[in-house]
């Protein structure tokens, strides 16, 4: 068993941040005051991944018609609901056009690219659709995404891979907009902008969808168990049991959507799925700030970036700082302490929007919050979705290295359909690449350490 105040388990007292300002009232939820001795599933984590996961399993039951015969469902959270990534993010729906897009058309092929990027459109299209179907308030806002390059060479670099995507016929790259250079400045509206290419995306409040979510799905029967930490998982005779300091369950089968935290209970994925401590703040305007309808990325170099989006009440969820920090490698890689600030990033915020965007300059735009969060980023950059190798009947939906949102839903779905009905991955429409395997657990690349690399000779 491993020791539960290990540095890889999710920390106690986790900083506060602006989506769990309006906590609900499954926060602390417990459906029974004891765990259930056994369950047939059990999924462990209690973000957007599990509450996707809870949602297709009841929706794949229901078109299955075994309502009568339905397996038991708990999930386990260690701390309150969306107490993790999906509650300290960015609440950003931005699927990959043509970014990451071109670096996986190089990588593994253009068709294994294109696919990537069809999904996360679809991704987005879904969870849009969900929410207008279900009437869940969540802000739901549909918008532009906007790129915008500070490096006259790293732009023309993105611009030519975008062109090389439209030119092989990648159809999830064809809405995107590449503006004119001369242009990029006025139509960003970002000081300095030396480029500028924009696409459909969307932003949401996520914990809001959580909750939506896991309310229907414990209205329907699941067992929801918060501030329950998995301590370890053990096989026994055609079952697992899963080990918590308030008792045992034995289950059939078991769903990680432990994401950053994977470790703690499958050591082999200590250098697979990374925990990253990233910083996100919260910025408000006195009185009516300046119109910002846009989200945005703004990269000031090639290894260096921020990410932006503008609520619907006007304030700014702003998220990066990775220049103040990432040559100190304690301060974020396999660090999961969220209950601290990285000290290095807290004068970052100040005076952001002022000393970045037009208009803002006597807007007096202040930090009103800011707190870390712990994203899983997987080694080789690409979610790692299916049957975890060499452990019968567990699941893994995790590494999703800080891109989730346009991701999770979907994976979702398709890992439903593999732990109800035995699907094939190939079946499930979960893009090839996603595909957890022997291979890719075997595989030296680590491309976590070489985000600290980078840093080191951007200080250099």
């Amino acid at each position: 068993m491993l020791d539960p105040t290990a540095s890889s388990y999710p920390r106690e007292g986790g900083m506060s941040s602006f989506w769990r300002s309006e906590t609900g009232s499954l926060d602390s939820h417990r459906t029974t005051d004891e765990l259930p001795s056994q369950a047939d599933i059990v999924i462990v984590g209690a973000g957007f991944s599990g509450a996707s996961l809870v949602s297709h399993l009841l929706d794949q039951q229901a078109k299955d018609g075994t309502a009568a015969t339905k397996p038991t469902i708990v999930v386990l959270e260690a701390r309150g609901l969306c107490s993790g990534a999906t509650g300290r993010n960015g609440g950003h729906l931005k699927p990959d056009a043509y970014n990451f897009t071109s670096t996986l058309a190089k990588q593994y092929g253009v068709d294994a690219a294109a696919e990537v990027a069809s999904f996360e459109s679809a991704n987005v299209t879904a969870v849009l659709n969900l929410v207008r179907e279900q009437e869940i308030d969540c802000d739901m806002i549909m918008t532009r995404a906007m790129d915008v390059y500070l490096s006259e060479n790293h732009y023309r670099a993105k611009a030519k891979d975008y062109k090389s995507l439209i030119d092989a016929g990648v159809e999830a790259s064809r809405g995107t907009f590449c503006a004119p250079e001369r242009y990029a400045e006025r139509l960003s509206g970002v000081k300095g902008a030396k480029g500028m290419l924009s696409f459909t995306a969307g932003h949401l409040w996520p914990y809001k969808l959580v909750h939506a979510l896991f309310a229907r799905a414990v209205a329907q029967g699941v067992n929801l168990q918060t501030h329950t930490l998995v301590t370890s998982i053990s096989e026994r005779v055609n079952e697992w049991v899963i080990d918590t300091p308030r008792g045992s369950i034995r289950a059939g089968k078991i769903i990680l959507t432990t994401n950053a935290y994977t470790a703690s209970l499958l050591p082999e994925y200590r250098d697979k799925i990374i925990p990253y401590r990233g910083v996100v703040a919260h910025i408000r305007t006195p009185g009516t700030p300046p119109f910002l309808p846009n989200t945005y990325s703004i990269h000031f170099n090639e290894h260096d970036f921020d990410y932006l989006i503008p609520r619907p009440d006007g304030s700014i969820i702003v998220g990066g700082a990775r220049q103040t920090y990432l040559h100190n490698k304690e301060t974020w890689m396999h660090n999961v302490n969220d209950a601290e600030m990285i000290e290095e990033t807290r004068q970052y915020f100040d005076g952001y929007m002022q000393r970045h965007f037009h208009g803002w300059e006597v807007s007096n735009a202040y930090v009103s919050d800011v707190w870390t969060g712990i994203m899983g980023y997987s080694a080789d950059r690409l979610p790692r979705v299916g049957r975890v190798p060499g452990r019968r009947n567990i699941f893994l939906m995790a590494g999703f290295t800080g891109h989730g949102m346009p991701q999770a839903y979907l994976c979702a779905k398709g890992l439903a359909r593999m732990v109800l009905k035995d699907a094939l991955f190939s079946d499930t429409g979960i893009p090839k690449l996603f595909e957890e395997s022997a291979e890719r657990l075997k595989s030296p690349v680590n491309l976590v350490e070489e985000i600290y690399r980078n840093a080191g000779r951007a200080k250099l």
